[in-house]
């Protein structure tokens, strides 16, 4: 009897084991066959750098959100300018554009945190396209701010898309882990 009962609980939890791998190969083939696109706003070069790192591992296309208007080249009145902006909720019009945004699957999102959330451009970069259905993976570099508001920020600004809460934050333009934060996503490198 005993013979049975064991026969059973293994059969059941390789028919489990089977499962569980069978809809992991269903999902990384869903993210290797999706349409990625690799979106980013960076002032300074550090998000850029780690877009392009992204974009090396997963492959897609590259698109770096411009918009109209400048920035003082010294620190202290880039950063003032940059506040009064976010407290008024200032869009900047953008000056380059994603061509058939409906075609992709995955939506990258880049951007540097700017006193605790996400640059207005990329604010408009949202406004401006309807990324509805969409997965959105947000990456975000700091000076040493960290998170802070910038991934539930770009959530709520994000209307119907499927924002996944586990992005990428790192210091300035430092890479490390990216690798391993995208296999943990279910991309493998290209």
């Amino acid at each position: 009897m005993n013979k049975t009962i064991f026969s059973a609980v293994i059969a059941a939890a390789l028919s489990f084991v089977g499962h569980n791998a069978l809809a992991q190969t269903e999902e990384n083939k869903t993210m290797d066959t999706s349409k990625i696109l690799v979106a980013y706003y960076s002032y300074s070069g550090n998000t850029k750098e780690v877009a392009e790192a992204i974009h090396q591992e997963v492959g897609g296309d590259i698109f770096e959100i411009k918009a109209e208007g400048t920035y003082p080249d010294e620190y202290r009145p880039m950063t003032e300018q940059a506040k009064k902006e976010i407290q008024s909720n200032f869009r900047p019009k953008l000056t380059t554009q994603v061509d058939n945004i409906a075609q992709y699957d995955v939506v990258f999102l880049g951007s540097p945190n700017w006193w605790g959330t996400i640059t207005p451009q990329v604010s408009s970069f949202l406004e401006n396209y309807d990324l509805s259905g969409k997965k959105v993976i947000p990456f975000i570099t700091h000076g040493g701010g960290g998170e802070q508001n910038t991934i539930s920020d770009m959530t709520a600004q994000c209307k119907g898309c499927n924002v996944v809460k586990d992005g990428w934050v790192g210091y300035g333009s430092r890479t490390w882990g990216i690798s391993g934060w995208l296999e943990d996503l279910g991309f493998a490198k290209k």
